[in-house]
């Protein structure tokens, strides 16, 4: 099947004539797009991975660098029903045919790309003259000009509008880009099928690190002779002993799989190092400690004549590949050492970011805005310190709202509102719950997270602002949203050291629990009629992460 471009644009202008002054909604509206070029390193002639553009590629399904889009419109004519597309594309040269996969033919490109039109780039021009002979009165429309995030639209092709004889044709870049975003905040089922098939490679992936990580606990990863000495090591051999070797086995899962692309820099943090958010340097060991006597819990250490053993701990991995420009995100925590079990601590923390999870998973349907379930993740986090101990309770006999009958011992200033009220959960959930998802990880900021935000300030209690700093979802649900559900845990000493003092901490049950790290639990899910679609397949289940972390299943 084609990607579904034409479709693409046409919600693309209806979403851009909203944004549109009443004066300008019935003058045709041309849309002016450059696609990314093959990057470079530096000054050198070594090319860099080609990606395209985000918005290019949702308007056009093209891939093919240094390509331009032309696509005119207008209100109330045959144009508002079926826009003409023009897409241009390189000419294949011999030296691209020498280095490299040259581009396709042009009728190639016709059978593969849903547009009006394609030809080679020096039509650009011509085409240009003839869009505005016909639409003396034209809006043309870029995106954000001069700025670094976005291709460069040569001067030329802009100057040709400028300079063009009609005087009231005009362009301008401050429509466009908040149109595309508003069009893409919802997926289309091919848009969502793309969706499923990244996140279905790299749930897969996720798992067989896992299972990588469980099969070296039961000793059951054999070295054939010279292996490591002689010869290189084969995949089979492989330990997983380093966070890079973690990383090189969940990107070599995606990548056979055909996936080209990760949709970002895969994290993947042991040990304390879990607590910090974005933590993408995956360059060391594992924490490890000397073998003690009788000590038989991890074999794949001894295996191979080594004088040391993992220290128990865990190993956060938030990394998810792309397919065909479309994004995954999954995070899940696993334990290492300890026989591939969790320490009671990692365990504790485990099932409450867990149970975050799910609450805010019961909470998911159109209409509820993200803000609620925000707050609602704080509030099962404030809960489960108080169970814990980490935070303080109004009784040492019951976490209640309300005193109980005769007891002496209530203190009401380590209420669950007081604490909530206060701010603190945000040291250790910092961050939001979930963010939009699609050809961008953090996808359609400006659509996600509205300024001016109108569904704000309604009367319903947000809790404290906190809360909200880093959230990239502000919005109520709709239908065929795509978003990510990842609450999480830190123990991170820069985001503790302001609130250690808190009288609502106890610092004695605190310090049993800052070696755990952090813990995060991510799954990507589409917003339907009445709830939501889990996209993710990976298993989070506690029992279940760790049979395979220990190699029982």
């Amino acid at each position: 099947m084609v990607y579904p471009a034409s479709a693409h644009v046409l919600t693309t202008f209806r979403e851009l004539l909203k944004l549109l002054p009443t004066t300008e909604k019935a003058q045709p509206q041309i849309l002016l797009l450059a696609g990314e070029i093959t990057p470079f390193r530096n000054d050198t002639d070594r090319e860099q991975v080609f990606r395209q553009e985000s918005n290019f590629f949702y308007l056009s399904g093209c891939i093919v660098p240094s390509s331009y889009l032309l696509i005119a419109f207008q209100d109330g004519t045959g144009l508002s029903q079926k826009p003409s597309v023009e897409l241009f594309i390189p000419k294949a040269e011999l030296a691209d045919m020498m280095w490299s996969v040259p581009p396709p033919s042009l009728e190639a490109a016709s059978r593969t790309h849903d547009v009006t039109k394609i030809d080679h780039l020096e039509a650009i021009p011509d085409a240009i003259r003839t869009l505005l002979k016909a639409f003396p009165d034209a809006l043309f429309h870029t995106l954000p000009r001069g700025s670094p995030l976005f291709p460069v639209i040569p001067p030329e092709f802009t100057d040709l509008v400028m300079s063009s004889d009609s005087k009231d044709a005009a362009i301008s870049d401050l429509f466009l880009l908040p149109a595309l975003h508003q069009a893409r905040l919802l997926k289309d089922e091919y848009e969502i099928s793309l969706i499923r098939k990244a996140n279905e490679i790299s749930s897969r992936a996720h798992e067989v690190v896992m299972r990588v990580l469980g099969k070296a606990v039961k000793g059951a990863i054999e070295r054939g002779p010279g292996a490591g000495v002689d010869r290189p090591l084969l995949p089979g051999e492989w330990l997983i002993e380093k966070e890079a070797e973690a990383e090189a086995i969940f990107v070599a899962s995606c990548r056979r799989e055909g996936a080209v692309h990760q949709a970002y820099l895969p994290i993947v943090a042991a040990t304390t190092r879990a607590s910090t958010l974005h933590y993408c340097c995956n360059d060391r060991e594992f924490a490890w400690g000397p073998i003690q006597p009788h000590d038989h819990q991890n074999r794949n250490e001894f295996a191979h004549g080594s004088a040391r053993q993992l220290n128990p701990q865990v190993l956060l991995i938030d990394a998810g590949c792309e397919w065909n420009c479309y994004a995954s995100d999954i995070t899940r925590t696993m334990p290492v050492g300890n026989g591939g079990k969790f320490t009671p601590e990692a365990r504790a923390i485990y099932e409450l970011v867990l149970e975050m999870q799910k609450v805010a998973m019961d909470m998911i349907k159109p209409g509820i805005h993200w803000d609620a379930i925000q707050l609602m993740c704080h509030r099962i986090l404030v809960k489960g310190f108080q169970r814990l101990g980490i935070f303080k309770s109004p009784s040492p006999s019951a976490i209640s709202s309300t005193a109980p009958a005769g007891d002496d011992t209530w203190d009401p200033e380590h209420d669950e509102e007081k604490i909530l009220a206060s701010g603190i959960s945000s040291a250790f959930f910092p961050h939001g719950l979930g963010h939009s998802l699609g050809m961008d990880v953090h996808d359609v900021p400006s659509a996600s997270k509205p300024i001016p935000n109108t569904t704000l300030n309604k009367g319903v209690p947000i809790g404290h602002e906190s809360f909200y700093t880093y959230l990239r979802l502000r919005l109520p649900l709709q239908k065929n949203m795509v978003v990510t559900v990842e609450p999480g845990c830190y123990f991170s000493p820069h985001l503790i050291a302001p609130v250690r003092d808190s009288k609502h901490i106890d610092q004695e049950v605190l310090k049993k629990y800052e070696s755990v790290g952090g813990v995060r639990i991510e799954d990507v899910v589409l917003i339907t009629e009445n709830g939501y679609d889990n996209l993710t397949t990976v298993r989070s289940d506690t029992d279940w992460v760790e049979g395979i972390c220990s190699g029982a299943l």
